[in-house]
């Protein structure tokens, strides 16, 4: 299944600011299709479950709606302008679905999906890409694109990919619980934004084969505590050269070279931190900022607005909810990925990916903070050019007993 975005991020005033009133009928119609969906899908279980197959009736239902359902998703939380059909042909639609046709599925996935989705499940409430429950990562991204859409009659692009992101989980979720497919719902962010993250002064660089060892995995928390530590102390020092590179750049419109250079050390070597702990990269990281498979480069320091500097920390209010959201993504990242990597010795593609998103954001909020960059953080999840693990059509199918490995 994929899902593909043809917007020119052109948003209505009148339309954003009473989007959830002209969402109603469109939330009342997909709850009673919810039911009859229900109950199609239990129905289309067992047809499967005894026929390897969905019965092509079922699946044209079931297709329109997760199409629908991804369309009013879409226009709730303002990934799509026009305001949707209500039979889920996505013929005219900004956002559409590549549907599969019916195909062969397995019978043991079928008859342990309730017990295999859960990890997809507990993502998904992270995401919160679903029209019914636009909440976590999607609700925050539609919250902050709804002020943005206001203010410009425009959609940040970078806020509409993450909102791509999640809509596209939600319905890959969708298509594996209906068993309209076996495919595994994969995380991996470039499987749903075909846009590459923009340049950024802070970049992210992965060169990871994803391969872990299971000794490190297992006491991976207990081997961080040492950078951990190390990383608090240095977090006392950083705020203080925070303050102090404040006010020189208020009254000198820069921040000095030295105070940039040990910030941009702090921030990478954070990150690295974080890879480490977090099962994004496997080798044991230096105590400084240094070459590593997952790396922040910072640019070097440039002139700043000194009123923007001023109100810094209030500006990168919305980055840091973001960065919050995404922060959780890489918690249940790390700790479905904790299992995959006991279990088969690699870290899963998907699951690796999402996790260096939340990293990168993560980095250029702390580097916008920290004044080391005039660039607001870009959202955007792809990662650029990223270390391949396995064939993507292994990747998205897990055996029966490690759902999780396409997570």
């Amino acid at each position: 299944m994929r899902i593909t975005v043809d917007d020119d991020l052109r948003r209505s005033r009148l339309t954003v600011f009473f989007r959830l009133l002209l969402a109603i009928p469109h939330l009342i119609w997909l709850a009673g299709w919810t039911v009859l969906a229900l109950l199609a899908g239990v129905l289309n279980w067992f047809a499967v479950l005894f026929t390897t197959r969905s019965p092509r009736p079922f699946h044209r239902f079931l297709t329109a709606y997760v199409r629908y359902s991804t369309h009013v998703a879409a226009f709730v939380g303002l990934a799509a302008n026009p305001f949707p059909g209500f039979v889920g042909d996505d013929s005219g639609y900004p956002v559409r679905l590549d549907m599969p046709e019916p195909e062969a599925q397995r019978r043991v996935v079928t008859l342990f999906k309730l017990v295999l989705v859960i990890p997809a499940l507990a993502l998904a409430g992270i995401f919160g890409g679903d029209a019914f429950s636009y909440g976590g990562l999607a609700g925050a991204a539609s919250f902050l694109a709804w002020f943005a859409a206001l203010a410009t009659a425009r959609m940040p692009g970078g806020l509409r990919n993450v909102l791509v992101w999640c809509i596209g989980y939600s319905a890959q979720l969708a298509a594996y619980l209906f068993s309209l497919t076996d495919h595994y719902p994969t995380s991996d962010p470039n499987e749903f934004v075909r846009e590459p993250a923009p340049e950024r002064s802070v970049r992210l660089r992965l060169d990871d084969d994803g391969r872990r060892s299971r000794l490190t995995v297992f006491f991976r928390p207990l081997l961080a505590i040492p950078h951990l530590i190390w990383l608090s102390f240095w977090g006392y020092a950083i705020w203080l050269a925070a303050f102090v590179g404040w006010i020189a750049a208020i009254a000198t419109g820069r921040l000095p070279d030295p105070l940039h250079r040990f910030s941009a050390a702090y921030v990478s070597y954070q990150a690295q931190v974080y890879a480490y702990v977090f099962l994004i990269a496997n080798p044991f990281p230096g105590f400084v900022a240094q070459e590593y498979p997952l790396f922040v480069t910072i640019d070097p320091p440039v002139r700043q607005h000194r009123l923007l500097s001023l109100f810094r920390l209030v500006l990168a209010l919305p980055a840091f909810l973001v960065a919050a959201l995404l922060t959780y993504v890489l918690l249940v990242a790390a700790f479905l990925g904790w299992f995959a990597s006991l279990a088969t010795g690699r870290m899963p593609l998907g699951l690796r990916n999402a996790g260096a998103a939340g990293i990168r954001y993560a980095s250029q909020t702390y580097a916008y903070t920290l004044l080391l960059t005039p660039q607001y953080p870009h959202s955007t999840p792809t990662l650029a050019a990223p270390a391949s693990l396995e064939p993507e059509s292994e990747a998205n199918v897990p055996s029966p007993t490690q759902p999780e490995a396409a997570a």
